[in-house]
């Protein structure tokens, strides 16, 4: 996504003057409030769903290995490492949203975390593969980019065994084609997106 020019004609969530908030929720940051540019394409995931995902989550963040290919705001990457996630890696194509991101987690002194600029895609067909226990995947919409990530991080060994992986999609999770040994463990709209975490069953991945 490029950097934008001037405002966005589509409001982020909480914009003001080209700039969007968010709240980290829980954990040892728990209700810092961060900024985030006015990048077209960037959607945040509302509070509400951010605490919901989490709550599903609570068991398995600390000491997890965390990546988010969609970084946007940063609000799911932050969230996870506030709330004891062992190590994080996060990607977006926007060189700004990158660069506050980085911003964030130089404020919070977090040490834990890595973020750069990369096309998500093209990152996972190229690098070395690292296997990770905690996925994020909320690309822009309408590119067909959520099936592509899915079957790469399947096919070039991105996962844990028992990896969990969290979509967010413009269609309903049993349309999306997404790799077989991934079992639907909740999902839920808000909206017009569709909300899904995946839990990978590594005894049927074949």
């Amino acid at each position: 996504m490029a950097s934008p020019s001037r405002p966005s004609k589509k409001p982020v969530h909480n914009q003001h003057n080209g700039v969007g908030q968010l709240r980290i929720i829980g954990g040892e940051w728990r209700s810092r409030r961060l900024s985030f540019p006015d990048v077209p394409g960037l959607r945040p995931t509302p509070d509400r769903v951010r605490e919901t995902l989490f709550n599903w989550l609570a068991p398995y963040v600390p000491g997890a290995k965390v990546l988010d290919l969609f970084a946007g705001s940063g609000a799911l990457f932050l969230e996870a490492l506030s709330r004891g996630a062992a190590m994080g890696q996060a990607l977006d194509a926007s060189n700004l949203a990158v660069s506050r991101l980085r911003e964030h987690l130089g404020t919070l002194r977090c040490t834990v975390g890595q973020v750069q600029t990369a096309d998500a895609l093209r990152y996972l067909e190229t690098q070395p593969a690292s296997r990770f226990d905690l996925v994020f995947l909320d690309p822009p919409f309408h590119q067909n980019l959520l099936p592509a990530a899915c079957a790469l991080l399947e096919e070039r060994d991105w996962l844990a065994d028992d990896a969990w992986v969290y979509t967010e999609s413009e269609t309903a999770p049993s349309t999306l084609g997404l790799p077989a040994n991934w079992r639907l463990h909740r999902e839920q709209k808000s909206g017009q997106v569709y909300y899904a975490l995946w839990q990978r069953m590594a005894e049927i991945a074949g």
